[in-house]
Protein backbone atom coordinates (compact mmCIF):
# COMPACT_ATOMS: atom_id res chain seq x y z
CA UNK A 1 0.00 0.00 0.00
CA UNK A 2 1.24 3.78 -0.96
CA UNK A 3 2.17 5.24 2.24
CA UNK A 4 0.75 8.32 0.75
CA UNK A 5 -2.92 6.78 0.21
CA UNK A 6 -5.51 6.72 3.28
CA UNK A 7 -7.02 3.61 3.25
CA UNK A 8 -10.75 3.70 2.22
CA UNK A 9 -9.67 6.09 -0.65
CA UNK A 10 -9.54 5.72 -4.34
CA UNK A 11 -12.78 4.40 -5.27
CA UNK A 12 -13.20 3.60 -9.12
CA UNK A 13 -17.31 4.23 -8.59
CA UNK A 14 -19.03 6.74 -10.83
CA UNK A 15 -21.48 7.57 -8.58
CA UNK A 16 -23.84 8.83 -11.63
CA UNK A 17 -25.73 11.35 -9.35
CA UNK A 18 -28.02 12.54 -12.32
CA UNK A 19 -29.08 8.49 -12.56
CA UNK A 20 -30.21 8.44 -8.59
CA UNK A 21 -32.74 11.34 -9.67
CA UNK A 22 -34.18 9.36 -12.54
CA UNK A 23 -36.73 7.03 -11.44
CA UNK A 24 -37.22 5.76 -15.16
CA UNK A 25 -33.36 4.89 -16.05
CA UNK A 26 -33.08 3.43 -12.63
CA UNK A 27 -35.48 1.16 -13.33
CA UNK A 28 -33.90 0.29 -16.63
CA UNK A 29 -30.87 -0.35 -15.38
CA UNK A 30 -32.23 -2.73 -12.75
CA UNK A 31 -33.38 -4.68 -15.30
CA UNK A 32 -30.17 -4.76 -17.08
CA UNK A 33 -28.28 -8.01 -17.65
CA UNK A 34 -25.03 -6.38 -16.85
CA UNK A 35 -25.86 -4.95 -13.51
CA UNK A 36 -24.14 -6.84 -11.18
CA UNK A 37 -24.71 -7.01 -6.98
CA UNK A 38 -22.40 -6.91 -4.16
CA UNK A 39 -22.40 -9.75 -2.42
CA UNK A 40 -22.22 -10.03 1.26
CA UNK A 41 -21.48 -11.98 4.13
CA UNK A 42 -23.89 -9.74 6.98
CA UNK A 43 -22.86 -6.94 6.33
CA UNK A 44 -19.05 -8.41 5.68
CA UNK A 45 -17.43 -8.35 2.13
CA UNK A 46 -16.39 -11.52 0.29
CA UNK A 47 -13.21 -11.53 -1.38
CA UNK A 48 -11.74 -13.59 -3.91
CA UNK A 49 -8.13 -14.62 -4.09
CA UNK A 50 -6.64 -11.45 -5.16
CA UNK A 51 -8.70 -9.41 -1.88
CA UNK A 52 -11.46 -8.00 -4.36
CA UNK A 53 -15.04 -7.85 -4.09
CA UNK A 54 -17.54 -10.42 -4.92
CA UNK A 55 -20.38 -9.48 -7.27
CA UNK A 56 -23.04 -11.50 -8.80
CA UNK A 57 -25.99 -10.80 -11.21
CA UNK A 58 -28.10 -8.59 -10.07
CA UNK A 59 -31.46 -11.27 -10.67
CA UNK A 60 -30.24 -13.07 -7.98
CA UNK A 61 -31.08 -10.21 -5.44
CA UNK A 62 -33.58 -11.08 -2.68
CA UNK A 63 -36.93 -10.02 -3.56
CA UNK A 64 -37.65 -8.70 -0.55
CA UNK A 65 -34.69 -6.70 -0.41
CA UNK A 66 -34.64 -2.83 -0.78
CA UNK A 67 -31.88 -1.64 -3.22
CA UNK A 68 -28.93 1.05 -3.44
CA UNK A 69 -27.85 2.14 -6.87
CA UNK A 70 -24.07 2.45 -6.10
CA UNK A 71 -23.23 3.94 -9.13
CA UNK A 72 -20.60 2.34 -12.58
CA UNK A 73 -17.72 0.61 -12.27
CA UNK A 74 -15.83 -1.04 -15.55
CA UNK A 75 -19.11 0.15 -17.31
CA UNK A 76 -21.68 -1.69 -15.53
CA UNK A 77 -24.44 -0.35 -13.10
CA UNK A 78 -23.77 -1.60 -9.40
CA UNK A 79 -25.97 -2.01 -6.87
CA UNK A 80 -26.13 -3.62 -2.83
CA UNK A 81 -29.28 -4.53 -1.57
CA UNK A 82 -30.72 -3.95 2.17
CA UNK A 83 -31.92 -7.35 3.15
CA UNK A 84 -34.67 -7.39 6.03
CA UNK A 85 -32.92 -9.72 7.77
CA UNK A 86 -29.58 -8.08 8.66
CA UNK A 87 -29.70 -6.77 12.40
CA UNK A 88 -29.96 -3.08 12.81
CA UNK A 89 -26.87 -1.47 14.25
CA UNK A 90 -24.39 -3.80 12.54
CA UNK A 91 -21.49 -4.90 14.72
CA UNK A 92 -17.79 -4.72 13.46
CA UNK A 93 -16.49 -8.52 12.92
CA UNK A 94 -13.23 -9.78 13.98
CA UNK A 95 -13.15 -11.00 10.27
CA UNK A 96 -13.62 -7.60 8.38
CA UNK A 97 -10.24 -6.16 9.97
CA UNK A 98 -8.65 -9.35 8.23
CA UNK A 99 -10.40 -7.92 5.02
CA UNK A 100 -8.81 -4.50 4.96
CA UNK A 101 -5.42 -5.97 5.66
CA UNK A 102 -5.82 -7.43 1.90
CA UNK A 103 -8.29 -5.32 0.26
CA UNK A 104 -6.52 -2.29 -2.00
CA UNK A 105 -7.87 0.84 -1.06
CA UNK A 106 -9.95 1.76 -4.20
CA UNK A 107 -11.97 -1.39 -3.41
CA UNK A 108 -12.36 -0.74 0.72
CA UNK A 109 -13.06 2.51 -0.35
CA UNK A 110 -16.46 1.07 -2.62
CA UNK A 111 -17.04 -1.26 0.33
CA UNK A 112 -17.23 1.66 2.53
CA UNK A 113 -20.06 3.64 0.64
CA UNK A 114 -22.08 0.52 0.21
CA UNK A 115 -21.75 -0.54 4.19
CA UNK A 116 -22.44 2.85 5.53
CA UNK A 117 -25.50 3.52 2.95
CA UNK A 118 -26.45 -0.38 4.29
CA UNK A 119 -26.37 0.62 7.62
CA UNK A 120 -27.68 3.83 7.45
CA UNK A 121 -30.69 2.52 6.14
CA UNK A 122 -30.77 -0.28 8.72
CA UNK A 123 -31.16 2.39 11.41
CA UNK A 124 -33.50 4.86 9.65
CA UNK A 125 -36.60 3.19 8.71
CA UNK A 126 -38.81 5.68 9.99
CA UNK A 127 -39.27 9.24 9.70
CA UNK A 128 -37.54 11.25 12.29
CA UNK A 129 -40.05 14.27 12.35
CA UNK A 130 -43.42 12.22 12.72
CA UNK A 131 -42.14 8.62 13.00
CA UNK A 132 -43.90 7.37 10.14
CA UNK A 133 -42.20 4.10 8.33
CA UNK A 134 -40.26 5.75 5.00
CA UNK A 135 -39.31 3.95 1.78
CA UNK A 136 -36.13 4.36 -0.31
CA UNK A 137 -35.72 7.12 -3.10
CA UNK A 138 -33.21 8.41 -5.07
CA UNK A 139 -31.33 4.77 -5.88
CA UNK A 140 -31.00 4.43 -2.02
CA UNK A 141 -28.97 7.29 -1.56
CA UNK A 142 -32.27 8.75 0.41
CA UNK A 143 -35.75 8.00 2.73
CA UNK A 144 -38.84 9.81 2.07
CA UNK A 145 -42.01 9.70 4.48
CA UNK A 146 -45.61 9.25 2.56
CA UNK A 147 -46.85 10.88 5.69
CA UNK A 148 -45.40 14.16 5.93
CA UNK A 149 -43.43 14.08 2.98
CA UNK A 150 -40.02 14.82 4.92
CA UNK A 151 -37.07 13.74 3.24
CA UNK A 152 -34.06 12.14 5.03
CA UNK A 153 -30.26 11.64 3.54
CA UNK A 154 -27.25 9.80 4.95
CA UNK A 155 -25.10 12.13 6.85
CA UNK A 156 -21.50 11.72 7.44
CA UNK A 157 -19.92 12.50 11.20
CA UNK A 158 -17.20 14.21 11.51
CA UNK A 159 -14.07 13.34 13.45
CA UNK A 160 -10.64 14.63 14.52
CA UNK A 161 -7.50 13.11 14.99
CA UNK A 162 -4.27 14.09 15.41
CA UNK A 163 -0.56 14.17 16.61
CA UNK A 164 -0.04 16.95 19.03
CA UNK A 165 3.60 17.73 18.41
CA UNK A 166 5.81 19.33 21.32
CA UNK A 167 10.27 19.24 20.95
CA UNK A 168 10.23 16.89 18.15
CA UNK A 169 8.02 14.29 19.98
CA UNK A 170 4.63 13.50 19.04
CA UNK A 171 1.66 12.41 21.12
CA UNK A 172 0.10 8.57 21.08
CA UNK A 173 -2.39 7.23 23.08
CA UNK A 174 -4.22 3.91 23.95
CA UNK A 175 -7.88 3.10 24.58
CA UNK A 176 -8.69 -0.59 26.56
CA UNK A 177 -10.04 -1.87 23.35
CA UNK A 178 -7.04 -1.76 21.62
CA UNK A 179 -4.37 -5.04 20.60
CA UNK A 180 -1.63 -5.52 23.55
CA UNK A 181 1.00 -2.31 23.07
CA UNK A 182 -0.91 -0.72 20.02
CA UNK A 183 -1.05 3.20 20.35
CA UNK A 184 -2.36 5.44 17.83
CA UNK A 185 -3.60 9.08 17.36
CA UNK A 186 -5.97 11.06 20.00
CA UNK A 187 -9.11 11.33 17.98
CA UNK A 188 -12.58 12.86 19.25
CA UNK A 189 -15.69 13.77 17.57
CA UNK A 190 -16.36 17.68 16.06
CA UNK A 191 -19.50 18.61 18.08
CA UNK A 192 -21.78 21.36 17.12
CA UNK A 193 -21.04 24.81 16.09
CA UNK A 194 -17.61 23.73 16.30
CA UNK A 195 -14.37 24.24 13.77
CA UNK A 196 -12.28 22.01 12.90
CA UNK A 197 -8.98 23.37 14.70
CA UNK A 198 -11.65 24.30 17.72
CA UNK A 199 -11.84 20.29 17.67
CA UNK A 200 -8.74 19.45 17.58
CA UNK A 201 -7.66 22.09 20.42
CA UNK A 202 -10.59 20.96 22.88
CA UNK A 203 -10.30 17.28 22.18
CA UNK A 204 -6.16 17.40 23.13
CA UNK A 205 -7.21 19.85 26.22
CA UNK A 206 -9.74 16.90 27.35
CA UNK A 207 -7.58 13.94 26.90
CA UNK A 208 -4.31 15.06 27.68
CA UNK A 209 -4.71 18.53 29.38
CA UNK A 210 -2.45 20.26 26.76
CA UNK A 211 -3.07 23.60 24.88
CA UNK A 212 -2.97 23.02 21.25
CA UNK A 213 -1.96 26.06 18.69
CA UNK A 214 -1.76 25.86 15.13
CA UNK A 215 -3.43 23.20 14.13
CA UNK A 216 -2.75 21.83 9.99
CA UNK A 217 -4.79 19.80 8.62
CA UNK A 218 -2.76 16.89 6.59
CA UNK A 219 -5.27 14.64 4.66
CA UNK A 220 -9.19 12.78 5.61
CA UNK A 221 -10.26 9.19 5.49
CA UNK A 222 -13.75 7.73 4.97
CA UNK A 223 -14.17 4.77 8.20
CA UNK A 224 -17.48 3.48 7.60
CA UNK A 225 -18.14 1.97 11.26
CA UNK A 226 -20.66 2.99 10.97
CA UNK A 227 -20.46 6.64 8.66
CA UNK A 228 -17.54 9.25 9.70
CA UNK A 229 -14.88 11.32 7.75
CA UNK A 230 -11.77 11.04 9.68
CA UNK A 231 -9.55 14.67 9.22
CA UNK A 232 -6.25 13.98 10.40
CA UNK A 233 -4.33 17.01 11.61
CA UNK A 234 -0.99 18.03 13.17
CA UNK A 235 -1.02 20.79 16.14
CA UNK A 236 1.53 22.14 18.78
CA UNK A 237 1.16 21.71 22.30
CA UNK A 238 2.34 24.17 24.24
CA UNK A 239 4.50 21.56 26.80
CA UNK A 240 4.43 18.09 27.54
CA UNK A 241 3.23 17.46 31.11
CA UNK A 242 0.40 15.18 30.51
CA UNK A 243 -2.84 15.21 32.43
CA UNK A 244 -4.80 11.69 30.84
CA UNK A 245 -8.56 11.45 31.05
CA UNK A 246 -8.56 7.49 32.21
CA UNK A 247 -12.02 7.54 30.91
CA UNK A 248 -11.07 7.95 27.28
CA UNK A 249 -7.50 6.45 27.09
CA UNK A 250 -5.48 4.12 28.98
CA UNK A 251 -2.44 5.50 28.38
CA UNK A 252 -0.93 8.35 26.31
CA UNK A 253 3.24 8.86 25.85
CA UNK A 254 5.80 11.26 23.51
CA UNK A 255 7.58 9.04 21.21
CA UNK A 256 10.38 10.39 18.71
CA UNK A 257 10.79 9.98 14.97
CA UNK A 258 12.90 7.05 15.28
CA UNK A 259 10.59 5.50 17.87
CA UNK A 260 7.65 6.11 15.18
CA UNK A 261 9.78 4.91 12.21
CA UNK A 262 10.86 1.53 14.20
CA UNK A 263 7.12 1.22 14.79
CA UNK A 264 5.87 1.33 11.13
CA UNK A 265 9.06 -0.57 10.10
CA UNK A 266 7.75 -3.40 12.80
CA UNK A 267 11.22 -3.73 14.91
CA UNK A 268 10.56 -5.73 17.83
CA UNK A 269 11.69 -3.39 20.10
CA UNK A 270 9.92 -0.58 19.10
CA UNK A 271 7.97 1.04 22.00
CA UNK A 272 4.59 0.51 20.55
CA UNK A 273 2.94 -1.25 17.55
CA UNK A 274 1.29 1.25 15.10
CA UNK A 275 -1.96 1.39 13.81
CA UNK A 276 -2.89 -0.72 10.96
CA UNK A 277 -2.44 0.57 7.44
CA UNK A 278 -5.49 1.38 6.26
CA UNK A 279 -6.11 3.48 9.40
CA UNK A 280 -5.44 6.96 8.57
CA UNK A 281 -3.64 7.28 11.92
CA UNK A 282 -1.10 5.39 10.26
CA UNK A 283 -1.03 7.91 7.38
CA UNK A 284 -0.58 10.38 10.07
CA UNK A 285 2.30 8.80 11.05
CA UNK A 286 3.92 8.48 7.19
CA UNK A 287 3.41 11.95 6.57
CA UNK A 288 4.73 13.22 9.64
CA UNK A 289 7.90 11.89 9.14
CA UNK A 290 7.94 13.40 5.55
CA UNK A 291 7.89 16.37 7.25
CA UNK A 292 3.73 16.16 6.26
CA UNK A 293 2.34 19.41 8.09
Amino acid sequence: MNRWVPGFTGSTLDRADLVRTNPEQLAALTGSLSARLLVLDGIDPVLDQDGLMVWKSLAEADPSSELIFLGFDDGKPRFAEVRPDLPRGASRSPAIFRMLDIMPPGEAGTYAAARSLIDWHLRHGFCAQCGTRTEMFRGGWGRKCGQCKAEHFPRVDPVVIMLAEHDGKVLIGRQPAYPPRRYSALAGFLEPGESLEEAVARELHEEAGLRASNVRYVVSQPWPFPSSLMMACIADADRDELTIDYTELEDAIWVTREEVQASLDGDPDAPFLPPPPYAIAHTLFRRWLEGGG
